[in-house]
């Protein structure tokens, strides 16, 4: 399973993710983070986008540097409905700024051992009768 502190890192200079909008074309944009990575999507050139994500960069860079498989999965998932321009731009930014959101939310303790919820019985004590009747009064004539 993916250790959460790995996937939000930040990364050294020499494995952050260098985006270009082609090959020898560097848009002089990196980032080092996936916090970074998720801010970043919105700033680029969407051939840029394109680009790294039909070469498998973004992919790769996420399992390899980051180490999460489950983005990197999410991320190819995406590739393969090969989606264009705005609408990957926003789906990529949907599905990297959830993820994100994700790992950061704390997680219960989870229990060493499966338990049973206790059960609590709750007792109703019967009402007491009065010690006292009172009796109406009479009306005087």
């Amino acid at each position: 399973m993916l250790s959460e502190s790995k996937a939000l890192r930040t990364l050294p200079r020499d494995k952050a993710f260098y985006f270009f909008t082609s090959i020898g074309n560097y848009t002089g944009e990196s980032v080092s983070s996936l916090k970074e990575f998720a801010r970043k999507i919105l700033d680029m050139d969407v051939k840029s986008l394109e680009f790294h994500l039909y070469r498998g960069d973004f992919e790769r860079w996420i399992a390899d540097a980051l180490e999460d498989n489950d983005l990197a999965r999410k991320i190819k998932q995406l590739k393969a409905s090969k989606p264009l321009g705005i609408d990957l731009r926003d789906r990529l930014y949907l599905i990297v700024t959830k993820h994100y959101d994700n790992l950061r939310q704390p997680r219960p303790a989870q229990p060493i051992s499966p338990t049973r919820p206790k059960t609590t019985t709750i007792t109703f004590a019967k009402p007491r009768a009065s010690q006292e009747t009172v009796k109406p009064k009479a009306k005087e004539e």
